[in-house]
């Protein structure tokens, strides 16, 4: 004979856990895609770093290296054609890209270059140089040495980063540490030009000029340029964010 059936069977107990949860992975996910080589990318890149370097060198050669190199159009572009030139061996030979804090860095400081040069000198009179009167047949080569660190660079490099760069690897955090680097150079100029003062260029950039309109304008001027530059980076960071993610292969 069976035993019959029980109409209610009762609740089974619950098996005890044997296995611990599955801890949250800190392995970032470009760890485990593998890179892939983009040969058109770091060819547009190493042409956009060569032009750079070019031009940075025709203004040092026409003018006086060490007022030069004093500029922030030409340390910027300096830095770009480092950025560029990194960044265009990565992508030949299937490396993952630099850091977005440092690409952004690039980006920003030849953007604001470019901005404060059409804004404010473009039109300044006397002319804005950062040679001096050319001479020779050599006087178109500072214009075009002068176009392209100003304007042909950073559409460049706005370019290569809305196209070539993938989206969202900037962050708002980061727009604070690249005020560092502004900051210093206005430090800089100020004290290069307490450190001559019988020179004629001893003010790189006419709206920092303190013989001419006094510290408290200067700073002023120094705190709208910051502004500027803080606003530029969020600007930035926030279309950095707001770009599809399409994978370009090229």
């Amino acid at each position: 004979m069976t035993a019959p059936i029980p109409r209610d069977i009762p609740d089974l107990p619950a098996l005890p856990r044997t296995a611990p949860a599955l801890l949250p992975s800190v392995v970032p996910a470009r760890a485990v895609v593998p890179p892939v080589r983009r040969p058109l990318t770091a060819v547009y890149r190493l042409v956009l770093a060569v032009v750079a370097t070019a031009a940075v060198l025709i203004e040092i050669l026409l003018g006086s290296p060490t007022r030069v190199l004093s500029y922030f159009v030409i340390q910027s572009g300096v830095l770009l054609a480092l950025v560029t030139f990194a960044s265009a061996r990565r992508a030949w030979t299937a490396r993952h890209p630099l850091p977005g804090a440092v690409t952004g860095a690039a980006l920003l400081y030849v953007v604001m270059a470019a901005l404060v040069h059409h804004i404010l000198l473009a039109d300044a009179s006397p002319a804005f140089s950062m040679t001096g009167p050319a001479s020779g047949g050599a006087s178109w080569l500072e214009p075009v040495a002068a176009h392209t660190l100003h304007t042909v660079l950073p559409v460049a490099a706005v370019l290569d980063w809305l196209i070539l760069t993938p989206p969202a690897r900037m962050h708002l955090r980061q727009a604070q540490t690249w005020l560092l680097y502004p900051l210093a150079y206005l430090a800089f100029t100020l004290g290069r030009g307490e450190l001559l003062p019988g020179s004629p260029v001893r003010y790189l950039y006419p709206f920092l000029d303190v013989a001419r309109h006094g510290y408290r304008s200067v700073l002023a001027n120094g705190l709208l340029v910051g502004l500027a530059f803080y606003a530029v980076a969020v600007l930035l960071v926030a279309l950095d964010h707001t770009r599809p993610k399409t994978r370009f292969r090229l």
